[in-house]
């Protein structure tokens, strides 16, 4: 067997391209790791640093640094470790020479090698031996206190220990004795690195409650050995703290600060303030060993203080504004560096949040010792005074938040008793007033607006949903102020423009100051255009101009007027030199006028903007922008409101929805996808199913259709519109075209006399009372979103026949379980229906799991899902279908078929299409609750309820007096009447099963209960809650709602029209009587239907009354029913 040739060493040349090769990529790197294993390369780096005459060394320390996680596989780490600190011992041993091992090459090697033991050595059981080696070499190197020429290689080996016992914390605490003698030795300046690592061994020694003796300790330093609780990783007894020799050890600390830099003090402070806390001291020594830092001119130690100061807040009681001023007067020295000058000021800001102060003196007369520093000077630097001016802003809030709680709850805006808060702001604005010349795009100018915003919206959070903090700001001077100054500089200063635009847009764009940005758009409406002068200046107000146009809480009459004044003088003043000045001037207007025709409705700008596009027109000199305005006009006339914006808008999306970022073509064009199999796709119904989650009572398989009647006949249709309640006028209006609205010409009203006076008694007047306010909470569906109904289905789709028709080649016994059910990704189920449903939401799936076969889906199969059963095989069910909510805004009650389309992917990444089941809609699902209006308690809501179904009841009767009173919607816009009928309808059930029936089903829709044998057995019941309970024979027969034609003397009899003999055909229902259900059901978008259920013991009489009389071709079969379910 033949040996492996010696490894070859590399020339400096070669470590060169190599280093090179490792840091550039992977596939450079492997050319070297194919020819040389990890630890080969690192014996060749080792030897090339050992080598006298080899000038890389530095390099290759720095490469085995750089690369030591990703160069050592896990079973080399010793073997690793071993080398590099044997090549460590080596080169720390070898006699000095600046050439070949100099200091510096030594302080490096045991720098690189200590980072590598913590990088890829971090388990302690692992690397123990290579950690304890390591270490005895450092305690070597640092057990020559006050040593000379080696000063600063100690120092270097104190910061590597530091290092290892951050890494490993409490590695060092079993001879922490020996590191404190060895700080009482040390004489040079290395004695702040010994300092350093002792504080961090004491810190670790108290934070991890760790029992060691510091003074008898009976460890030596070298050897070396681990302690075992930090390998095991378990602590001794918490109270085994020694915590007389920690505070002999924290007085030593303590006197040690004057010999350590500014950075090693900030980080020797921050180790010993938690040894402080736990061994309970008194934070006054520190108070008084270290406040004096603070008026040092060095950062770090000012931080120091602050740093003290913030974890013991109480030892600094009283002296507040001594730390205030001394803060203040660092922003004010300018020959400290604006950094420093900076910090002092966010310093004063978290200070003043700091301070403890109930009542808020404390922080008021922080804020007024510094309240006459805060103003910027002329000379400051631009962070500083933007700083200060935010200091300025935060004192405005500070000083309003105190004179709010002086008052009680109340504003002020007086931030002192000299000083309001507006003259801070003005005062504050001196120092950056030269904005107002510079160019938009200044630093200054930005300062500036950033300014006014702190000043405007001050401590008001964007969480704060009051209304009322929003009219205090809109009440307050500085709003005021605020709003003057901004219509003064964009008079006077049209370069300024831009950036009162983007400071509105800032305002618009917030949804908790939205409406402030609209105040200010209504400012500039009122103030600014009619001050604005009529010539070329003008175009540069447009953006503020489009701003108003696209807002329509502003009035559009002011622009429109002062638009056509320009464009009246750009006709005057049209030349042979104005040409291209005139066109562009004219093509910006008109963009004006095509958003304000967006943004606003056609019928409040049509007289001012048909007057401006027709003299534009007939006389502006530039062809093309006559030939726009033509357009314009003739759209604005001829094309009614929505459909106008829709062309406006070029086919994108109606206003308030973004449209999407990408508008080029290139985005436009959508990524090839696969072709879809219409074949497969055909009979997709037989294995996906879309069903019902709550089946319906009556499986409604028809409709009423009635035909729609026309419009101006002699008598009203059975189906009776919402009418306008606006009379009509001559100028275009904006149609609906989804809703029929009736419109009465004039020769119609001509025509037709006025109605009789009407007198009504204060019944009839109570009656109309309860049903406009009913009527009052229902919207109108043609101005508004409807009510809505929500249909709860769910999706599930079988395994075995998808698998045939969609799916992959792929071997069953590949996979099993849950694995071997197909699934379905992205679904998109579209709805439609040719009821009046209005327009469906489609519906989304992300991901669903196929059913398992129920044959051959044993139950050791199931054993192997990962969806396992609960409790029943309700759970593992559940777990295969997907819930889908459809929801219908029903613009008439009626049922329907929803038609489903689904649209989906395959594993395989096919596409699937078609039509499933439709989904029956019956009359049920349009029974809804009555609106309750927002003024009504909790406890009236039954009360209301019995007062809505007894005024519906009187007003649903043929003979009521009601007949031809109109109800305003809700909306405004819409009104209604109510034309009534009744029916009634005998259900031959026993008295309790109709009564279960009622509910199971009808429960949420019953208003009172009436018969105390019928209340004692419902209110056992439980189901029937919070109602009006009627005890009393008196209350049964409705003497309110139920005219005398109702009942005779006689027992009411029923007749069929079957021939059969007397006894039978005459049905007597004067059986004894139980009690009475009153039911009031809502019917989308405006109906109701009532029950009366008179309960018998053998039979129940229900009395119908509705206003949508089609409704009752459905309602026979429910509650047919209602009594079989």
């Amino acid at each position: 067997m033949t040996e492996k040739p010696p490894l070859k060493y590399l020339s400096p040349q070669d470590w060169e391209l190599l280093i090179e090769d490792f840091q550039s990529d992977v596939v450079r790197r492997e050319k070297w790791t194919s020819h040389y294993s990890p630890l080969s390369i690192l014996d060749l780096a080792l030897s090339s640093i050992l080598r006298k005459d080899f000038p890389l060394k530095l390099s290759l320390i720095s490469f085995l640094e750089e690369f030591s996680d990703s160069l050592f596989r896990n079973f080399e780490v010793q073997l690793a470790l071993d080398r590099l600190i044997d090549a460590v011992r080596s080169v720390v041993q070898a006699p000095h020479d600046a050439v070949s091992f100099s200091s510096a090459l030594k302080e490096r090697m045991v720098v690189a090698v200590t980072s590598i033991l913590i990088c890829i050595g971090n388990d302690v059981e692992v690397c123990l031996g290579q950690l304890e080696s390591l270490v005895e070499l450092l305690l070597t190197i640092v057990n020559r206190p006050s040593h000379g020429p080696d000063r600063q290689m100690r120092a270097v080996a104190c910061e590597c220990l530091r290092e290892l016992e951050r890494a490993f914390p409490c590695l060092l605490a079993e001879i922490a004795g020996h590191i404190w003698g060895l700080c009482q030795s040390e004489r040079t300046h290395a004695s702040q690195s010994y300092i350093l690592l002792f504080t961090l061994v004491i810190h670790n020694i108290v934070t991890r409650k760790v029992n060691v003796s510091i003074l008898n300790t009976s460890v030596p330093l070298v050897p070396f050995n681990v302690p075992q609780f930090v390998v095991g990783g378990s602590s001794r007894e918490v109270s085994g703290l020694n915590f007389k020799e920690l505070r002999r050890v924290m007085a030593f600390l303590l006197e040690s600060p004057q010999i350590l830099t500014p950075s090693a003090m900030m980080e020797f402070m921050s180790l010993v303030m938690p040894v402080a806390l736990v061994l309970e001291l008194q934070a006054s020594m520190l108070k008084v060993q270290f406040s004096g830092l603070l008026y040092s001119y060095d950062p770090m130690l000012c931080h120091v203080v602050l740093m003290i100061y913030s974890r013991f807040v109480d030892a600094f009681d009283g002296q507040e504004a001594s730390i205030a001023r001394r803060l203040v007067l660092i922003s004010r020295e300018a020959q400290l560096p604006l950094v420093f000058r900076l910090l002092a000021l966010h310093w004063l800001l978290g200070f003043i949040g700091l301070v403890p102060d109930s009542g808020g003196r404390k922080k008021q007369s922080i804020v007024e010792i510094g309240l006459g520093f805060f103003y910027p000077s002329v000379f400051d630097p631009l962070a500083l005074k933007s700083l200060k001016l935010d200091l300025l802003a935060f004192c405005a809030i500070c000083f309003n938040t105190f004179s709010a709680d002086n008052v009680g709850g109340g504003s002020s805006e007086v931030a002192g008793p000299r000083v309001s808060v507006v003259k801070l702001f003005e005062d504050g604005l001196v120092s950056v007033s030269a904005f107002k010349w510079l160019a938009p795009w200044s630093t200054e100018t930005a300062v500036a607006f950033r300014t006014f915003h702190k000043f405007l919206i001050g401590a008001r959070s964007h969480s704060d949903t009051d209304s009322s903090t929003n009219r205090t700001l809109m009440e307050s001077t500085i709003f005021h102020t605020l709003e003057r100054l901004l219509v003064e500089m964009t008079l006077e200063f049209q370069r300024l423009v831009p950036v009162i635009v983007a400071f509105v847009d800032r305002l618009l764009l917030c949804h908790k100051h939205c409406w402030l940005g609209e105040r200010l758009l209504q400012t500039f409406d009122q103030h600014l255009l009619p001050k604005a002068t009529i010539d070329y200046r003008l175009a540069s107000y447009f953006p503020i101009f489009d701003r108003i146009a696209e807002n329509d809480t502003v009035p559009a009459r002011g622009l429109l007027e002062l638009l056509t004044k320009f464009i009246v003088s750009l006709v005057e003043k049209h030349g042979p030199d104005t040409g291209l000045k005139s066109w562009s001037l004219g093509s910006k207007v008109l963009g004006i006028c095509r958003t304000l025709m967006i943004h606003h409705h056609s019928s409040r700008l049509f007289l001012g903007l048909s007057r401006l596009l027709a003299f534009t027109c007939l006389y502006f000199p530039d062809l093309e922008v006559r030939d726009n305005a033509r357009i314009y006009l003739r759209m604005l006339i001829c094309i009614p409101g929505k459909k106008l914006r829709h062309i406006l808008n070029l086919g994108a999306q109606l206003p308030g929805i973004a449209p999407s970022p990408h508008t080029s073509s290139f985005f436009n064009v959508q990524s090839p996808r696969p072709s879809r199999d219409l074949k497969k796709s055909r009979n997709i119904s037989s294995y996906i199913h879309l069903e019902r989650v709550i089946p319906l009572l009556v499986k409604q398989s028809w409709s009423l259709s009635l035909p729609t009647l026309g419009i101006g006949g002699d008598k009203p249709g059975y189906l009776e519109n919402i009418m306008d309640s606006e009379p009509p006028v001559d100028m275009e209006r904006e149609v609906d075209g989804s809703s029929s609205i009736q419109i009465i010409s004039e020769t119609e009203k001509i025509d037709h006399p006025q109605e009789p006076l009407r007198v009504m008694d204060s019944k009839i007047s109570e009656i109309l009372g309860i049903l406009r306010r009913h009527f009052s909470c229902i919207p109108d569906f043609r101005h508004m979103p409807g009510l809505k109904i929500r249909i709860s289905c769910s999706l599930r789709f079988k395994s075995e026949p998808f698998n045939r028709v969609w799916g992959a080649d792929v071997p069953a016994t590949d996979l099993d379980g849950v694995d071997a059910l197909p699934a379905i990704y992205a679904t998109v189920l579209t709805f439609s229906s040719s009821a009046p449903y209005g327009s469906i939401p489609s519906f989304h799936i992300p991901f669903l799991l196929g059913e398992p076969p129920t044959n051959g889906y044993s139950s050791g199969q199931k054993g192997s899902l990962d969806i396992v059963p609960v409790e029943n095989g309700s759970e593992e069910e559940e777990s295969f279908r997907a819930p889908v909510m459809i929801e219908l805004e029903p613009q008439e009650p009626m049922p329907g078929l929803v038609d489903v389309s689904i649209e989906t992917n395959a594993e395989n990444g096919q596409i699937i299409s078609g039509q499933l089941q439709s989904i029956t809609v019956g009359i049920e699902d349009m029974f809804l609750k009555a609106i309750i209006p927002a003024d009504i308690a909790e406890d009236g809501v039954p009360g209301y309820y019995s007062e809505v179904f007894h005024a519906l009841w009187e007003a649903c009767c043929t003979s009521s007096n009601t007949g031809r009173e109109t109800f305003p919607l809700k909306g405004g816009k819409g009104v209604t009447a109510i034309n009534g009928t009744r029916s009634v309808k005998l259900l031959e059930a026993p008295a309790m099963s109709l009564i279960r029936a009622v509910e199971r089903h009808l429960a949420p829709f019953v208003v009172s209960v009436i018969g105390e044998p019928l209340v004692n057995i419902v209110k056992d019941g439980g189901a029937i809650r919070d109602i009006i309970w009627k005890d009393g024979a008196s209350d049964s027969a409705l003497d309110v709602t139920t005219s005398v034609n109702d009942h005779n003397e006689e027992p009411l009899q029923l007749k069929y029209i079957d021939e059969e003999d007397d006894r039978e055909s005459n049905v007597n229902i004067s059986n004894k009587n139980i009690g009475c259900f009153l039911v009031l059901i809502f019917l989308p978008p405006r109906f109701h239907l009532l029950f009366e259920m008179e309960v018998c013991e053998l039979s129940t009489l229900v009395r119908i009354r509705t206003d949508h009389w089609p409704c009752l071709a459905y309602i026979d079969d429910y509650l047919e029913a209602l009594f079989l379910s």
